[in-house]
């Protein structure tokens, strides 16, 4: 008998997309780890629990590479070239350590006055009454434009650049969001290949100097060198925009909690790290795979079995977070999962924090009168078995002249 999907365990009739945690409630009562079908996926075993979720993500026995797969044939799933998504030591280490440079608190900082422009000029682009989507028109652009300042991406490039990044994140349809990915890795690839006659100091280029000794020296393929920037791009932004979008919506639709951060524009941080445990923007893991059979929270896991931690439900514990479903900006306790936990913590984590507690605190500063402008049930939320984030967030600013006139 296939095992249920997430959606066959919901009510029926319940959104799983718009809310998901009843679901992973239901399941942590019966343990923490549970046989289900991920559509598309097939079968995998779906940690729910933060202690079994901290243990699966340190267990080297769990691989990234798709190779330790039972039914592993081909690496034709890639989505790119090859990244550290889809590696292990000694490969990820090699990788990691290539770019680590790149997203070093030092680093974050000294990009923080950049953001901070970035946001205020989104800001006043922005109607001072009326409506508007803070997903389309400020928390996606945001970090596209950052992401391209790191990559280093030529500033007539960046128009196309970022359609590509919007189709990726929003597509209409399947065939537009491909044509999106095989323009932008067309793209990568032209623009890799303009830097090999430069040496500017920016990440493509030091990915393109790393990969410019003699082959048998090289620490980078072909083939990384094409993922890794993809990767940093697709995973680094999407993320932040769903962060961005799913923080204000938090404080929105809880008012005590909106109050609380005019009267306190200091805990926009904290606002954040809430919103990172509360709507984490990263759902789930990427699969991993058994190397070997183990026991895995008292459940056996045979060998090549497909594994995902949900991020999502560990960081909604009630065992380390008191009433999990509150928002409250001043909790204190054990730490979310939301950027993972071992060797592949997030990498871009500082980035993404920074880039969120600003853009969250510049917005409440500028449009101090912000609201909902529809019905928070109304709201579509996107997700897939990674990620999950809203597709728009209609506000208001001052008195709503037209309510259905979001731009």
């Amino acid at each position: 008998m296939p095992a249920p999907t997430l959606q066959d365990l919901a009510p029926e009739g319940h959104d799983l997309a718009a809310d998901p945690h009843p679901v992973y409630a239901a399941l942590r009562e019966r343990g923490p780890v549970h046989r289900i079908m991920v559509p598309g996926s097939g079968e995998s075993w779906l940690v729910v629990t933060r202690d079994a979720a901290r243990t699966a993500l340190t267990d080297p026995r769990l691989r990234n590479d798709i190779r330790h797969s039972s039914t592993w044939q081909d690496d034709g799933g890639h989505a790119l070239g090859r990244n550290m998504l889809q590696t292990d030591p000694p490969q990820h280490t090699r990788l990691r350590r290539l770019v680590a440079g790149h997203f070093t608190p030092a680093r974050i900082a000294a990009l923080r006055p950049r953001i901070e422009a970035i946001a205020v000029d989104l800001l006043a682009q922005l109607p001072t009454r009326g409506t508007a989507d803070l997903v389309s028109r400020y928390a996606l652009p945001l970090p596209v434009t950052v992401i391209c300042d790191l990559f280093g991406v030529p500033a007539a490039d960046r128009t196309v650049f970022h359609a590509w990044s919007n189709e990726l994140v929003m597509p209409a349809s399947p065939e537009t969001g491909a044509s999106a990915a095989d323009a932008l890795g067309a793209y990568l690839a032209d623009l890799l290949h303009r830097k090999r006659g430069t040496r500017e100091a920016d990440l493509l280029g030091d990915l393109v100097s790393a990969a410019r000794v003699p082959a048998a020296e090289s620490p980078l393929t072909s083939e990384e060198l094409l993922g890794m920037p993809f990767l940093l791009l697709v995973a680094g932004h999407e993320t932040t925009v769903n962060l961005i979008s799913a923080t204000v919506h938090a404080l929105l639709i809880h008012p005590d909690q909106l109050e609380l951060l005019r009267a306190a524009p200091e805990l926009a941080a904290a606002a954040v790290e809430e919103s990172l445990r509360h709507s984490a923007p990263v759902h789930a893991t990427a699969f991993r795979f058994a190397a070997e059979s183990m026991d895995l929270a008292g459940t056996r896991v045979p060998a090549g079995d497909a594994v995902q931690i949900s991020l999502a439900a560990a960081s909604r514990d009630p065992l380390h977070f008191p009433d999990p479903d509150r928002f409250d900006l001043r909790r204190r306790g054990a730490g979310h999962l939301a950027f993972g936990h071992g060797l592949h913590h997030c990498l871009g984590a500082p980035l993404a924090r920074t880039e969120a507690a600003v853009a969250v605190r510049l917005l409440l500063h500028h449009r101090p009168d912000i609201a909902l402008a529809t019905d928070p049930t109304t709201l579509r939320w996107r997700t897939s078995t990674l990620v999950r984030g809203l597709s728009a967030l209609p506000v208001c600013f001052g008195p709503v002249l037209d309510p259905g006139a979001v731009g």
